[in-house]
């Protein structure tokens, strides 16, 4: 969705561009290295849990170690004493543990004041989880990230003197933002023109399907337009769509104001969630649209997803981005670029499209299986890092063996990502598990356990 792919000569910012000014601007340490706990109200600063000794109480009481943590500004969220031999029957060192907020550029100089008035100094951080959702539901929350519709601010933009077009745009956008996880899909009633526009879109795009896209993309495109509506002269409605992939792959939509930040949008994907526009691109530019559409959304992301192999790679990608640095969600902002917009894969000794940037764009559709760009295989670990190109046809996109090989191959990838935590998807209740204890290890491998004897007797009972 993010990625604007109407037609790529005139795309804007894409979903790797977002991602890396996001890793620009905030300039943050990969998430295994904070030891901030999550809202934290001191910006820059660490929880330090310290212990210590203090030797003959009486000669250093505990008043000199609290003007020792005030004099570096540090925020005590608690603090206790108890006697070293409190199993003896003579006590005389205290153990002292204090857990407090310190600003990163004092902590050093603190732990060297304290062990010049105390003894057996041991600081530990602590180690806390980066945020990111865990429900369905949480989901809702990042209404609030989305990027407002372009119309209004970019004089480039077909629509920016249309008043009535603007107007328009606002009504999708209020619709967007009323929802939340579990309404029931609003339903539009397209003008003339909009249906127009995805007439013009549709026919000249699925002319070329049957000669450019994977196998994959024409049997659900083919099933789209039988149970969904998908023909020319009418825009499918969201909620359809939507019942069509939950029954399909698990997927389900949920409307979009416009662009999505690349973390909120590729969290969306780890939930079975794809946030898909409303509104069309303006008439004037209807095979050259600047952002993402209804057109590209319809017959770009739809049919694919509906396919398990490319849900799970799609999910598989969500997931991974979960609780990445800046620096891992810019390139699996570009491995998405470069496999669900732009993708093409091998299929009985062709090569053909997968990628919704592609299969949304009449000249760029045929471009890429054309001579003139260059081929290469799908490595995640190059492709993560491949300059890509927002404002024209791309010089060069990635070939996979298989989705399947796909699929693999990102997940092998995503292991190598450092994370001080694993997580576990829990189709049940659409919720995020962290696995950071052995019983929920235990548990989870007692659900696949059970998976797989009734695979084992499924057999048994075939042969």
């Amino acid at each position: 969705m993010k990625s604007e792919v109407g037609a790529s000569q005139c795309r804007h910012q894409s979903l790797i561009e977002d991602a890396r000014k996001d890793n620009e601007v905030s300039g943050l340490i990969a998430p295994e290295c904070l030891a901030i706990t999550s809202g934290d109200p001191n910006e820059g600063s660490n929880i330090l849990n310290i212990i210590f000794t203090i030797k003959n109480p009486s000669s250093s009481p505990l008043p000199t170690i609290l003007k020792v943590l005030e004099k570096h500004e540090a925020l005590i969220y608690h603090i206790e004493t108890r006697p070293v031999g409190r199993f003896k029957k003579k006590v005389e060192d205290l153990e002292c543990f204090v857990k407090c907020a310190i600003h990163n550029s004092s902590i050093n100089i603190l732990i060297t004041s304290l062990k010049r008035v105390t003894c057996e100094v041991k600081v530990a951080r602590n180690k806390t989880l980066p945020s990111f959702p865990r429900r369905v539901q949480d989901l809702n929350k990042s209404q609030n990230l989305m990027v407002t519709f372009e119309p209004n601010f970019d004089r480039d933009h077909p629509g920016y003197g249309d008043q009535e077009y603007k107007k328009r745009r606002v009504y999708f956008a209020e619709l967007a933002y009323m929802y939340r996880d579990g309404d029931a899909l609003p339903r539009v009633e397209y003008t003339a023109e909009e249906t127009a526009t995805w007439s013009q879109v549709y026919k000249s795009l699925s002319s070329l399907y049957p000669s450019y896209a994977c196998k994959q993309y024409l049997e659900a495109f083919q099933q789209l337009e039988k149970y969904c509506g998908f023909t020319e002269n009418s825009i499918p409605q969201l909620q359809d769509v939507s019942d069509f992939l939950k029954e399909k792959t698990g997927f389900k939509l949920r409307p979009a104001i416009s662009l999505l930040s690349a973390r909120d949008f590729l969290a969306c994907l780890a939930f079975r969630v794809f946030p898909s526009t409303q509104y069309l691109r303006h008439p004037s530019a209807a095979m050259h649209s600047p952002e993402p559409d209804c057109c590209h959304e319809l017959l770009g992301h739809i049919p694919m997803l509906a396919d398990k192999e490319f849900a799970q790679f799609s999910q598989d990608i969500g997931l991974a981005s979960l609780g990445a640095s800046d620096k891992d969600i810019e390139k699996l902002s570009t491995l998405y670029w470069f496999t669900i917009e732009f993708g093409l894969c091998k299929q009985n000794g062709s090569v053909k499209a997968y990628g919704a940037g592609l299969l949304s764009s009449y000249g760029e559709l045929v471009y890429a299986l054309s001579n003139k760009p260059e081929l290469k295989p799908f490595d995640p670990e190059v492709t993560a890092v491949q300059p890509y190109e927002d404002n024209s046809f791309q010089p060069v996109y990635f070939v996979s063996e298989s989705l399947e090989d796909s699929k693999d191959k990102l997940r092998q990838y995503a292991v190598k990502m450092k994370k001080p935590f694993y997580l576990r998807y829990d189709p049940l209740t659409c919720s995020i598990e962290v696995l950071d204890s052995f019983q929920k290890v235990r548990t989870a491998l007692g659900q696949i356990k059970d998976e797989l004897q009734s695979l084992c007797s499924a057999l048994d009972k075939m042969s």
